[in-house]
């Protein structure tokens, strides 16, 4: 049984860092739980280079900065992080909980906040022919690098934000080919319509309503063919890089067998973010209730909530812990 922490978060994602900070403001010990192999979630492992425009205070920040930023924020406080483990269980203890991982560890805590999702995400694939054997030799879901593909011939497949945001990124760095299996895009207007004039002036190429039929390589991939899906015809393209951007599955996880109240594949939570299971909170794209904002700002705020009438429920206070400017700062910052 490795040592208690005050609380347990589950997800070391944005809003796992910040109800972990709140909770160190607090003055509780924390231990952050999360699969992947460093802190940041998906601003670390899917677009660490994408530009975020939404986190009040920044006029614009690459993903991977602000997952730096909130890191940093929380240093001060000594968190234990628990990387590269996925929480299995979650079982009543005395004083508090036991969590298991998928490493045979077990953590205890007087109070838990999740902050993970329900499940692991993995990309959607299209299914095209050598799809499967290409993956990582020239064919990827994510951009972890643009420099990666200065001067290449790049094939993005995908209509949503995602896609098109890495195609306005890359035009200037590569020769991109954007196809989307419809002639209208998902993602935000004001992008697509940066992505159409872009195209218009020749800087890239746009292919709608195509979709990728195979992709071709020995060592790595050097073509894909694509297909014209309203009058069959196919087309084949040389290309040094084939980024399929068409989003991600979420496969339910261990989380939903906790016995929380759930709403829609959401765990349902109050205006306290408390769950049905009385010392469970929990924050972010995994909760609902009237008039929830899938938004990382909403999703700051929620942690902060969480992690205040979580302290309050360990501590016996109040949840309100007064201005941050009315006490002394951390040692470091």
């Amino acid at each position: 049984m490795d040592a208690e922490t005050d609380l347990i978060v589950v997800g070391a994602g944005p809003t796992g860092l910040a109800a972990a900070f709140y909770a160190g403001m607090r003055g509780l010990s924390v231990r952050l739980v999360d699969p992947l192999p460093e802190p940041g979630g998906q601003l670390v492992a899917l677009y660490p280079e994408k530009y975020i425009y939404d986190v009040v205070g920044f006029p614009k920040i690459k993903a991977a900065d602000l997952a730096a930023r909130l890191v940093a924020q929380l240093a001060p406080f000594h968190p234990i992080y628990a990387l590269e483990e996925r929480a299995e269980g979650l079982a009543d203890f005395p004083g508090g909980f036991r969590l298991t991982t998928d490493r045979g560890h077990a953590y205890t805590a007087r109070a838990v906040i999740v902050t993970s999702g329900l499940g692991v995400f993995q990309p959607r694939r299209v299914g095209a022919e050598g799809e499967a054997e290409l993956e990582g030799r020239g064919l990827f879901y994510a951009v972890r690098r643009p420099e990666e593909f200065r001067d290449k011939r790049v094939l993005i497949v995908g209509g949503g934000d995602s896609a098109v945001d890495w195609a306005l990124a890359l035009q200037n760095l590569a020769r991109v080919t954007l196809i989307h299996r419809r002639r209208t895009f998902r993602a935000h207007e004001k992008s697509v319509a940066l992505l159409l004039e872009a195209a218009r002036r020749g800087e890239l190429s746009v292919k709608t309503p195509y979709a990728l039929k195979a992709v071709r390589g020995d060592d790595w991939v050097h073509e894909a063919t694509v297909a014209d899906l309203e009058s069959g015809a196919l087309e084949t393209l040389p290309v040094d890089a084939v980024l399929v951007l068409a989003g991600f599955l979420t496969k339910p996880g261990p989380i939903t067998g906790w016995g929380l109240a759930m709403e829609g594949g959401k765990i349902a939570v109050n205006t306290r973010m408390e769950t049905s299971r009385p010392g469970v909170y929990a924050a972010g794209d995994a909760v609902t209730y009237p008039g929830k904002l899938k938004l990382i700002q909403v999703n700051f705020g929620e942690a902060a909530t969480a992690a205040n009438h979580a302290a309050a429920s360990i501590t016996g206070g109040k949840a309100y812990p007064g201005h941050s400017s009315d006490r002394p700062a951390p040692a470091s910052v």
